[in-house]
Parts: C-alpha cells; sequence; structure tokens
C-alpha cells in the first residue's frame, strides 16, 4: 500500500474513533424494525458502470447495506448537495467542485465558504484520463488533439465538448486554450456542440452528430470505442477524482466504511479494469 493511500485509510479510521466518541452520531439511517442501512452516493458520471459493478462486490460482505447512487456532472452533484440534498459520498471528477464544499479551502477555492466536508475524510480516490473520440470509422479522419485544433482553426469538424460548469468541459477548454483557439468563436460558428455531462459527449460521438469528442478514458472503454489520442498533463493537467464523506449525510460510520473499500485492493482492480489508475 502506497503511502498515500495509507494516509486516507488512517485519516478516515481517525475520523470514526472521533464518532465512537458522540452517541447521537453514532446512529445509523434505519427504518424501525429494518436493519438495513441506507447510503447515498454521488458521483460523476464518468463513473457509473464501474460504481454499480463495486457496490454489487461490496454488498456480497455488506448485504445489510443498500447503496443508492446519483450520478451526473461534478457540478450539478455540487449544486444539489449545496440545496440541501442529503449525500454520504460525494466523489467528484476534479478538485474544483469538491474545493467549493470543503471550508479549509481559502476565499478562492471556495468563494461562498460552504462547510459541507467531513474533516479528515477527504482523499484523492483515482486518476483518470482525458482522450479524444471520433465515431466508428472516423468519417472526418481526426488523427490527433493537434489534427483536431487544426480542423477547428478551418471550421471543417464539429467538436463535442462538456458544458463550462461540467469538469471534462473544463478540461476540454484548457485543451483548446493549449492550441490557443478562441472556443467562443468556434461555437459561434456552429462547431462546438454542448453537453451537459461527460456521458452526453459520449453519446453525441456515438451517434455522429459531432466528429469527435473529449471524454474520459473509462467512458471511451464503456462506448467500446478506441480514444485517437490521449492529452497531455501540458494540456489540461492531472485529472484527480477525490472522494469525501459530506456533513449533510446520515450514514457517517457506513460511510467511513464504503469509503475505506473504494479504496482496497479489490475495488482499485476494478477501477483499473475500466481505465482508471490509483491518484498519485
Amino acid at each position: 500500500m502506497n503511502w498515500k493511500k495509507w494516509t486516507c485509510l488512517a485519516a478516515a479510521s481517525i475520523f470514526v474513533f472521533s464518532l465512537l466518541g458522540c452517541g447521537s452520531d453514532k446512529q445509523q439511517s434505519k427504518s424501525a424494525g429494518d436493519s438495513t442501512v441506507h447510503l447515498t452516493v454521488f458521483a460523476a458520471a464518468s463513473m457509473t458502470e464501474t460504481m454499480n459493478q463495486i457496490a454489487e462486490q461490496y454488498k456480497k460482505d455488506h448485504p445489510d447495506v443498500e447503496i443508492t447512487y446519483n450520478f451526473d456532472s461534478s457540478g450539478t452533484l455540487k449544486k444539489q448537495i449545496q440545496n440541501g440534498a442529503e449525500c454520504d459520498i460525494f466523489i467528484s471528477a476534479a478538485q474544483k467542485q469538491m474545493n467549493q464544499l470543503d471550508k479549509s479551502k481559502d476565499g478562492k477555492e471556495n468563494p461562498d465558504q460552504l462547510d459541507f466536508v467531513q474533516d479528515g475524510t477527504r482523499c484523492n480516490l483515482v486518476e483518470n484520463k482525458v482522450v479524444l473520440l471520433t465515431p466508428e470509422n472516423n468519417p472526418k479522419d481526426v488523427r490527433s488533439f493537434q489534427d483536431m485544433a487544426e480542423k477547428l482553426a478551418a471550421g471543417s469538424i464539429r467538436l463535442g465538448m462538456g458544458n463550462s460548469d461540467v469538469p471534462v468541459g473544463q478540461y476540454t477548454a484548457k485543451i483548446l486554450k493549449f492550441f490557443n483557439l478562441d472556443e467562443s468563436a468556434i461555437a459561434n460558428n456552429g462547431n462546438i456542440t454542448y453537453g451537459s455531462n461527460v456521458k452526453e459527449v459520449t453519446t453525441q460521438v456515438l451517434e455522429g452528430s459531432t466528429d469527435c469528442g473529449v471524454v474520459y478514458a473509462t467512458d471511451a472503454y464503456s462506448a467500446k470505442l478506441k480514444p485517437v489520442d490521449e492529452a497531455t498533463k501540458a494540456m489540461c493537467g492531472q485529472v484527480i477524482y477525490p472522494a469525501a464523506i459530506m456533513k449533510s449525510g446520515k450514514n457517517q460510520e457506513a460511510a467511513r466504511d464504503f469509503l475505506q473499500y473504494l479504496q482496497s485492493d479489490a475495488a482499485m482492480q476494478i477501477f483499473e479494469s475500466v481505465g482508471f489508475s490509483p491518484a498519485k
């Protein structure tokens, strides 16, 4: 186990010890006469297939835990939490949305000084890659991000990308800036279409309504399409997925257990099988 994983697990363990000292916090959200613990997990849309598979595996050893997922763009999930939605664990596709809920962050990263992240539970869970995807048979012969940039500048292709409040859209905007492209001008010319989350962008590519799209490696895997290129760190930075227990949840101890499981070797094997890698 690497030291980052150990640090995160240790922090979660310290957190649960503090819970044991508070009788009221120790209670699980259960119906009268019902031994089932109901756990609500908000996760980035790009984790849909993976998290469902992990839940099935987890339930084999924890039959009393019922996991309900809410999958959407990280920006949408953040707004839902901010507006009072009950959430035990939040997994974002970027640091930005988690920072906006974390009171330990400064005014630049958390301008509203929101306080939803439970102290000592936040950790970097996995890393993804930003890739360039084309429809089957690649009709416009888009071969790389460099080629995409040249064809966008010439107005000869249409790009699918996430909205500005969606992490994959934010990563794509950085890529366009890296190639000195004016996103607004290209969009106004009708050469960019937007999706409210990464799944919508992937669908646009699958249906051929765009000539290429910027998605995550895991979404390309799920769509059974091979990316034509992978973005470098210089283009858009690292794609780190942070996870944390939310103060708005009612199942703190169960959340701690599941968050620990997400960092286990068993869960990481599932993450890696679809293109994720341990966060570094």
